[in-house]
């Protein structure tokens, strides 16, 4: 998971008139994947992985089963150059408008499990919720030093929503990450500050701290996120170390 506080939207240039015709804004279906900690097929080749790209761009519809078989009607009809059953120079244009009211309709009602989820998580035993909101709770204490804001760390990491879904996991893949603290999401620069080199915490952040409304492939709009992050190490030689050691 690219854990970058400067993230795109959610790619609305990816339109069902595009998903139509499998055409107009590759750029679009190559910047998307599918949610990561999805299962990955071996059997899928770069040819398949891109098209159920494409497929995974429609998420933020929010489409329902009929919706979904009305777009597959209008893929079919552009495939097979059938003659098209609504002016796409009249309902072109209002795709984005559409999908876009889509995209917060499902973010209002996520805003509402998350605050509930949230308020839950606060009261566990353990948690620390600090002004901003992070919840925090020490899993395992460590006794090295604590990094600022300006230094560069590795962890491993396990992020899930609030279902308890995996969306990204350094941890699956078997390899720590490293990055500058000050160029990730709020959350994470306040909650790595305030674990020491070898500890462990469970770290619930706040869409205010992480995504925000707008959400990103695999995460929805107002998410309330959730995190075991280790800290590794802080700074380049310690994260170069680190990294080439065991991934275990």
């Amino acid at each position: 998971m690219n854990l970058k506080k400067t993230l795109r939207p959610i790619p609305l240039c990816l339109t069902l008139a595009s998903a139509f015709v499998l055409t107009a804004v590759p750029g679009c279906a190559q910047e998307s994947t599918a949610p990561a900690g999805a299962a990955e097929s071996t059997e899928m080749s770069e040819d398949d992985k891109i098209l159920y790209a494409l497929g995974q761009n429609l998420g933020p519809f929010s489409l329902t089963a009929d919706e979904l078989a009305t777009v597959q009607s209008g893929l079919a009809d552009s495939v097979f150059d059938k003659d098209p059953k609504v002016d796409l120079e009249t309902y072109g244009p209002k795709i984005q408008g559409f999908a876009q009211a889509r995209i917060e309709a499902a973010a209002a009602v996520e805003k509402g499990l998350a605050d509930a989820f949230l308020v839950e998580e606060g009261a566990k035993e353990g948690a620390v919720t600090s002004d901003s909101g992070l919840i925090m709770t020490e899993i395992m204490a460590g006794d090295g030093a604590s990094p600022t804001a300006t230094d560069t760390v590795t962890v491993h990491y396990h992020g899930t929503l609030r279902d308890g879904s995996v969306f990204d996991s350094s941890v699956d893949r078997g390899t720590p990450a490293t990055f500058p603290l000050g160029q990730v999401i709020p959350c994470w620069t306040e909650a790595l500050q305030k674990i020491k080199v070898g500890g462990k915490s469970r770290v619930v952040c706040p869409a205010s701290i992480a995504y925000g409304a707008q959400g990103r492939p695999g995460i929805p709009g107002n998410a309330a996120l959730v995190f075991e992050v280790e800290l590794l190490g802080i700074g380049e030689a310690e994260a170069a170390e680190d990294s080439s050691g065991d991934e275990s």
